[in-house]
């Protein structure tokens, strides 16, 4: 069965990924499981001195599940079988290490267009997932 990884982090583009995805699905006829990912990024500093750690919990998972509604009710509808993951952390690290630690064999991650000065100074979270996984990664755009 073929595993895929699919991070989802902005609303804009996870319409036309899934939709390709399935797309692709339907078109190579092989046993799936569907992995939707959303990395919430860690709250450190000074929050940590008004807010429990409960409370940061919760915030980042409904922070999570309002990038993840979108993705959930497209395969919902397509009726697709996925499960859903929100974690915390880099985002990159945290979707490569996922990625190993779950056998994932492809991750399948949304690519939007940015400036070439804007990929230099700041990279792409495609790019760096590509750097950091030991799987193969499929870009969609």
């Amino acid at each position: 069965m073929l595993k895929l990884l699919v991070p989802i982090e902005e609303n804009e583009i996870r319409k036309e990924t899934i939709g390709s995805l399935i797309h692709w699905l339907d078109r190579i006829k092989t046993p799936y499981q569907i992995h939707l990912i959303n990395v919430q990024p860690a709250i450190h500093g000074d929050v940590g001195m008004f807010l429990s750690h409960d409370q940061i919990q919760d915030f980042q998972r409904e922070e999570g599940m309002k990038q993840l509604k979108g993705a959930i009710k497209q395969l919902q509808s397509a009726q697709r079988p996925f499960e859903y993951h929100i974690c915390v952390g880099d985002a990159a690290e945290v979707i490569a290490q996922f990625a190993r630690q779950n056998d994932v064999h492809q991750i399948v991650i949304g690519y939007r267009t940015i400036s070439t000065l804007t990929a230099l100074l700041l990279g792409s979270l495609p790019s760096r997932v590509i750097q950091l996984a030991d799987v193969p990664v499929m870009l969609i755009k």
